[in-house]
């Protein structure tokens, strides 16, 4: 009950940043930076809901990017599709402008594109704390998608500084991430 309401009070606080705008340019900043040199060519991300950071201009600028230097392997950017049996996430191929519709959370997702497994996956964090564990909505998906997805891809949440909680204590399912970035830069690894 007590993550309920911590969720809940974040969401809310995240719904209602007054400075969210200039929060939202440095964090896409602090992303394309991050981003850069790395070697992962498939990123799995996430369509924002209820206030999250959106990661998709910075990601699709990314596959620009790469077009531009004329890389050997295309860049790719997937959006998950949600699993109804194993409540598990696979992720199809995204770009601006494909058909999109709602999944079954009313979640818009890519409509009859490519499924691609994820070298980097980009994770939305309703809260986070040390140790690069995050707070989620407490369906447990992220979680049981990284327990299952082999090789593990390189995981990085993204948040808000209004989110961070110091004393956040993870249970033993929670997937911690490799890497935690918010408004302010990379928060995980210190």
């Amino acid at each position: 009950m007590e993550k309920k309401a911590l969720r809940a009070r974040l969401i809310h606080e995240r719904q209602h940043l007054e400075d969210r705008l200039a929060r939202s340019a440095a964090l896409q900043d602090v992303l394309r930076i991050w981003l850069l040199g790395r070697p992962e060519t498939v990123i799995g991300a996430y369509w924002p809901i209820k206030g999250e950071f959106d990661p998709l201009p910075a990601l699709h600028r990314w596959k620009e990017d790469g077009e531009l230097m004329d890389e050997p392997q295309r860049r790719r950017i997937g959006l998950p599709v949600v699993d109804k049996q194993t409540k598990t996430l696979s992720f199809h191929v995204w770009y601006p402008g494909c058909q999109m519709e709602e999944d079954a959370y009313g979640i818009p997702k890519p409509r009859d594109t490519e499924r691609i497994v994820p070298t980097l996956l980009v994770v939305p964090c309703v809260g986070y704390g040390p140790g690069g564990y995050r707070l989620g909505y407490g369906g447990g998906f992220y979680d049981r998608t990284l327990a299952q997805l082999k090789p593990r891809p390189v995981t990085i949440g993204l948040g808000f500084t209004q989110g961070f909680i110091d004393d956040f204590q993870p249970e033993p399912h929670d997937q911690p991430l490799d890497a935690i970035l918010n408004d302010n830069g990379v928060v995980w690894p210190v």
